[in-house]
């Protein structure tokens, strides 16, 4: 660490590393992020309609709850595509996180650290036997790209790495396009990339200097390791884009088959319709995660939080359902298993995490969605988180959205 490092990490007036809240948790991560590079954290498609009613359609739901009989200990424990976890809160996998130098790595470290499991993203910046090895529970995100070939060589890696379960997202509409502006992101970092990113680089000397590891600087990897073959340089991810843009999307034959290859644990990610989720049923799947990308695919698609409700009383004696979007609280959490989820994976919430305080401050957020879902649980009367129902909510007239019926 360099002198001018140390002198900034025993500055006696520096804020206190704990956030009480993920909402403080962005706001470092905003203050501590170049511009660029904070603008991905929060990116939505087109005027971000979907992206903001993810976060508040959860505040129309209202609580019923018990002034007597709560319990003196309360489990939150369950079990999700066949692991065991300590509390129904999952990492969801997202690519690329270089918003610290340890990256995936130091997710999936503190997920374990805290009991629970890991998506890890096919567009993830470290290789899958590198987070296996600090994290046995470990689900791999594939997108369709490339050949049944190219695809099923993924998971065979994935498989041979030790990941518990597949993860294959469907939602994405390749929309990029925002109404506030697209962050320009380089295809590496070299020189050029550099000079135009050393304007706000300069403002965030506590970011610049994160990448720094004794006296030697660690460049940021842009490129997809899992994309490529076990030892193979990753392609960037502007190639691989290519591909996938060109890759048609999958049939649900497809994702049978897929699945039938498998022969594991194994998630559609990406449902909103009924009828959607009866067909992963039909294939075979494990679970669906209730999701629309975190607000990142088609603009205009219900907060997932509306649409869970019905789909969860279709098929949620079938597979697991979790939910993904706009998960800010541990009351949050709560509400969702209300209305029939088995957990809910969380993005977002985890990435300012790490962008605050990189493993410790993923260790935070997930320790105050801990928290939140037990406060919550007492306050409704519950001794496990398996007694959620219905009941405990006030749900307004016309929230849920149901379709495809």
């Amino acid at each position: 660490m360099s002198k001018f490092a140390e002198l900034v990490e025993r500055n006696p007036w520096r804020r206190n590393p704990w956030f009480e809240t993920v909402g403080e948790a962005q706001r470092r991560a905003r203050k501590r992020l170049p511009k660029t590079i904070y603008s991905s954290l929060i990116a939505g498609t087109q005027a971000g309609i979907t992206v903001t009613d993810n976060v508040e359609a959860f505040n129309e739901l209202g609580f019923a709850p018990h002034v007597i009989g709560a319990t003196p200990e309360r489990s939150l424990a369950t079990t999700v595509m066949g692991q065991e976890i300590s509390f129904p809160v999952l990492i969801s996998p997202t690519g690329v996180q270089a918003v610290d130098p340890d990256g995936e790595v130091a997710v999936a470290r503190a997920a374990a650290n805290r009991g629970t499991a890991m998506g890890l993203s096919s567009f993830a910046s470290k290789p899958v036997e590198e987070v296996t090895a600090v994290n046995d529970k470990v689900f791999f995100q594939i997108y369709w790209l490339g050949s049944r070939e190219d695809i099923l060589a993924r998971a065979q890696r994935a498989r041979e790495a030790g990941c518990q379960g597949l993860i294959v997202t469907t939602d994405w509409v390749f929309n990029v396009g925002r109404d506030w502006g697209s962050p320009e992101i380089p295809e590496k970092v070299d020189v050029k990339a550099v000079a135009r990113l050393a304007p706000e680089m300069i403002t965030k000397p506590r970011f610049a200097l994160s990448w720094i590891r004794d006296g030697k600087l660690i460049v940021p990897d842009l490129s997809a390791p899992n994309i490529a073959h076990k030892g193979e340089p990753g392609p960037t991810f502007f190639d691989v884009y290519g591909t996938w843009m060109n890759t048609p999307p999958p049939t649900w034959e497809d994702l049978k088959w897929l699945r039938e290859q498998w022969g594991g644990p194994f998630m559609v990610k990406g449902v909103s319709r009924i009828d959607d989720a009866k067909r992963a049923v039909d294939i075979g799947a494990t679970a669906i995660s209730v999701s629309n990308h975190g607000g990142n695919n088609l603009d205009g698609t219900p907060a997932t939080i509306r649409v869970l409700g019905p789909i969860a009383d279709a098929v949620g004696s079938d597979v697991d359902v979790l939910l993904d979007g706009g998960i800010r609280r541990g009351s949050d959490v709560v509400k969702a298993l209300a209305l029939g989820a088995k957990a809910v994976m969380i993005g977002r919430a985890y990435l300012w995490g790490l962008a605050a305080n990189g493993q410790v401050g993923v260790e935070n957020v997930l320790d105050l969605l801990r928290m939140g879902v037990d406060s919550s649980l007492m306050g409704l009367g519950k001794a496990d988180v398996h007694d959620l129902s219905r009941d405990d909510l006030i749900i307004p007239d016309g929230f849920e959205r149901s379709y495809g019926a």
